[in-house]
């Protein structure tokens, strides 16, 4: 399949995953705590793709761990965390809308900070897509006024760290493939998220009870599919398009987010919905062809 029609295949399967994501996290945070869920994810994720792709790390060279470092903490790392904290805070469905920022910001960061240009349809298809958002999280308050929105700040900084880690990838990584870049990934941070359990006092304070297993099951399935497979698919992704491009699959996101949260419960509205078709529309212009 050309890569033209296969980025669209990357895109809507991706929008499903990660979409997906966020209803497991909160269920994960139901036997487990923010900490806890951000720092397994990380290393389920780690000895998944260790079992698939270790040798993978003998294709790095010395002058891709650096970018490959930055890489993972600013694009996994510290969001892992942050979204754990953030969605027990707030609805699931508020935090996938939010990390809808991904796209702006990977334009803003890419032009200011990566040297990358854009064309001028791009940019008003972003900020068509950012007023879409911008309606989404102000009915979201509307109705949810008792969730402690400080928390959304956890998003923005970690959709700050995806546009970073979008431009870093394509600048710096681009000659190394999806896979390998995954590995290494996940291989430098076993070591940083293991001082954090041991320093949250896991190994000493962990109880096995039902609602703990559940919590690790919804956590597994996130970190084998919504982490290890999506990343390896993401960075082909990036590989095969454009930074604006790639990162547009977060707007694609709350739909499936939403919808996962109008079972689980969550009060969406009429509003909501209209706005994930303008967001829809905003990830047309940036992408349709000249």
């Amino acid at each position: 399949m050309e890569n033209r029609k296969l980025r669209w295949v990357y895109l809507i399967v991706l929008s499903l995953i990660w979409g997906s994501s966020f209803i497991l996290m909160k269920k994960a945070l139901l036997g487990l705590s923010p900490i806890q869920v951000g720092a397994l994810r990380i290393i389920i994720t780690a000895i998944f793709l260790m079992l698939i792709g270790f040798k993978r790390l003998l294709k790095i060279k010395k002058r891709h761990w650096y970018y490959l470092t930055l890489n993972g903490f600013v694009g996994t790392f510290f969001p892992s965390f942050l979204f754990a904290y953030a969605i027990e805070k707030i609805d699931s469905s508020i935090a996938s809308i939010l990390n809808s920022l991904t796209p702006l910001n990977t334009l803003i960061f890419g032009a200011l900070l990566f040297g990358f240009g854009f064309r001028k349809r791009q940019l008003i298809g972003v900020l068509i897509g950012l007023v879409g958002t911008i309606l989404l999280i102000l009915k979201g308050a509307e109705v949810n006024p008792n969730q402690d929105y400080f928390y959304a700040s956890f998003i923005l900084l970690s959709s700050v760290g995806y546009a970073l880690n979008v431009n870093i990838l394509k600048k710096y990584l681009h000659d190394l493939d999806a896979l390998s870049i995954t590995v290494g990934n996940f291989f430098l941070l076993i070591v940083p998220t293991l001082i954090v359990l041991w320093f949250t006092d896991f190994f000493q304070t962990f109880e096995t009870n039902d609602q703990s297993l559940n919590g690790l099951l919804y956590l597994t399935i996130l970190a084998v599919i919504g982490t290890g497979v999506a990343k390896i698919m993401f960075n082909r992704l990036i590989q095969i398009s454009n930074p604006i491009f790639s990162s547009s699959v977060t707007y694609l996101i709350p739909i499936v987010a939403i919808s996962w949260g109008i079972f689980d419960g969550e009060k969406v509205t009429l509003m909501q919905f209209s706005s994930g078709f303008i967001i829809l529309f905003g990830v047309y212009l940036v992408n349709r062809s000249k």
